[in-house]
């Protein structure tokens, strides 16, 4: 992960500091956020990504969002799970602490529904 990637993974989790237990781990390219051990959220590079499902993703996409997306040599894959987070909500401590609650719970109720 770059220095740069890492303040700014930093900087995230300094303004999520209102979410309990919040912890960044790395992950893959980038940095994972996880509450209560549950992963909410990545950052890749300059971009925040927080888990989405099928209610919550609307609003991400009347923001404007995109889900990540990564290419391979075949083609471009999207992972709809994760879509992004605005600068404009990373700039709004309040806005920013909120969807990422939301995203907390959505996270939560996803690792429940899994398969054991």
């Amino acid at each position: 992960m770059s220095e740069a990637s890492s303040q700014f993974a930093d900087f995230i989790v300094d303004r999520l500091s209102g979410i309990p237990r919040i912890a960044k781990t790395r992950f893959f390219g980038g940095t994972g956020l996880s509450a209560d051990a549950t992963q909410f959220g990545m950052i890749m590079g300059s971009t925040v990504y927080f888990v989405v499902d099928k209610d919550t993703r609307p609003k991400y996409e009347k923001l404007g969002s995109k889900c990540f997306a990564y290419d391979t040599k075949a083609r471009r894959v999207q992972v709809k799970k994760y879509f992004e987070v605005p600068i404009e909500i990373i700039e709004d401590h309040e806005a920013l602490a909120a969807l990422a609650r939301e995203a907390v719970r959505v996270a939560q109720s996803l690792a429940k529904k899994k398969p054991a």
